[in-house]
């Protein structure tokens, strides 16, 4: 046994890295704040620009749309430029974003607001994620991950906390504009850290910084194919989430998937694409699953519960306290059994719990105390999927690879809230938002708990199955480091 083992987890970690990890969580809490403020006014903002739920639900999508570009874009420049630059830009993009939704005067414009948040909360999850991965011991590195992203946990309940005192007397307007302030505190903080460790010892020092994009643009006949399909795919989601593109959704969403993976298969190459591919379909299901409760849940209490705003506070703060825990409690069992089982077998007991949540009618409490222990074993769990996704990419391409695997996949978070709302006009709001949890949840735990990923991965790149992040191990399996114990 070596010394390491001997003292306290947390003594191995010195106090510069606990201050990076306290950087990137304001963040991300900022970044939590600012991305959830528009679920808890959809039905204020449909009231005043006269939007059916279907058409209010793709106002959360907005952000989404570019959410793979932002992700893809950022992350190259983290992965070329260094993690804290990608994290700057990406904290200024999201909130200038919202601070511009406040200024919105009718569907479009506020719409178009939430596309540029999108860009940033992209770039901000991988430039993050990269960055205190990367900056914390290798065997704790699946801790590291769920505190980071319990901050966007707890931008909600602040988000929450504030509904209920602003909205009703200032109006929906003033929470987009509360958004912008606290990035002066995240940006002050940012200015004295260090730079993450893994990319500064293996990319600032080299001769040559790393492009991840650089195959895309290989000879003017790829670059012009690719700049193509950028503009094809981000046009065809923009008219599939908007009412411009009614009637055209289903081709115009097979031309956007088919443009997404023509940059997966690049991207991974002949060895790696199916991984690529297969972790984006991966998360995807995962927002599926999600994203309905998360996006939802407020118009759900205020209009079939028909709860006050006070009440939807206390309930949003049971729901965002639950995914923070839920977030610290995956960090420790993700370092005890491993990412990928831990992921499974917390995903596999959330079930317990979905149907009885909308269940309960009449008790305010009883309502919290179960979407307490959805969500802190649903929604918590993806405390790791930072780490679990990107152990599968070398430094030198990670924050790019994360940032477009993990954003494109994000794409299910888009689906989710509209498809809620869709299923909801045939059977109560309630009922449609169990069904798609549940089932989703199922389609998730098959996929990470049989490795469905690494799995077709070692297809055609036998010798890739290498945690990248905690090396000597498979990406699945990141518990205590062997070389340590």
């Amino acid at each position: 046994m070596t010394e390491a083992a001997k003292v306290p987890w947390y003594r191995e970690v010195s106090p510069g890295q606990w201050k990076s990890l306290f950087a990137a969580w304001i963040g991300y809490l900022l970044d939590g704040f600012d991305f959830v403020l528009i679920t808890l006014v959809l039905t204020e903002i449909a009231d005043e620009f006269d939007l059916s739920t279907a058409s209010a639900a793709s106002l959360v999508s907005g952000a989404f749309i570019t959410r793979w570009l932002g992700g893809a874009v950022l992350g190259a420049l983290g992965d070329r430029y260094g993690r804290k630059a990608a994290m700057i830009i990406s904290i200024l993009l999201y909130s200038l974003g919202t601070f511009a939704c406040g200024f919105a005067w009718n569907y479009i414009s506020l719409f178009t607001a939430r596309l540029v948040i999108g860009m940033g909360m992209a770039g901000e999850y991988s430039a993050s994620a990269t960055y205190v991965l990367e900056s914390w011991p290798a065997r704790l590195r699946n801790r590291a991950s769920g505190f980071l992203i319990s901050g966007y946990s707890g931008g909600t309940i602040i988000a929450s906390e504030l509904y209920k005192w602003v909205v009703p007397h200032w109006g929906w307007r003033w929470m987009f504009w509360i958004g912008v302030l606290p990035v002066l505190v995240a940006l002050w903080v940012r200015r004295a850290l260090p730079e993450a460790g893994d990319w500064h010892e293996e990319v600032a020092a080299a001769r040559a910084r790393p492009n991840p994009f650089r195959p895309l643009f290989a000879g003017r006949t790829r670059a012009s194919v690719n700049t193509a399909l950028a503009v094809s795919a981000s046009v065809a989601l923009f008219l599939v989430f908007t009412p411009a593109g009614a009637g055209w959704r289903w081709p115009l969403s097979i031309l956007a998937a088919g443009c997404l993976f023509a940059f997966a298969a690049q991207l991974g190459g002949r060895r790696r694409w199916p991984l690529y591919v297969s972790l984006m379909c991966t998360v995807f299901c995962a927002f599926l699953y999600s994203w309905p409760i998360q996006a939802l849940l407020p118009t759900y209490l205020k209009e079939q519960l028909e709860y006050s705003p006070s009440e939807v506070t206390d309930v949003m703060f049971y729901a965002g306290f639950g995914t923070m825990a839920g977030c610290w409690l995956a960090g420790f069992v993700g370092d005890w059994l491993g990412t990928r089982r831990a992921y499974a077998v917390t995903l596999l007991a959330s079930l317990a719990f979905v149907f009885p949540v909308f269940a309960v009618q009449d008790s305010l409490v009883g309502l919290g105390v179960l979407l307490f222990f959805l969500l802190a074993l649903s929604q918590g769990i993806s405390g790791i999927l930072p780490k679990y996704i990107a152990g599968h990419f070398p430094t030198g391409s990670r924050a790019a690879s994360l940032g477009f695997v993990y954003n494109t996949g994000a794409l299910g978070g888009a689906v989710a809230p509209v498809l809620g709302a869709h299923l909801a006009e045939g059977m109560s709001l309630g009922r449609a938002l169990a069904v798609l949890t549940f089932g989703l949840t199922l389609v998730v735990i098959v996929l990470v708990g049989a490795d469905v990923p690494g799995r077709l991965g070692r297809l055609t790149d036998p010798q890739g199955d290498e945690d990248h992040l905690v090396p000597g191990q498979p990406p699945s399996m990141a518990g205590p480091d062997p070389k340590k114990t």
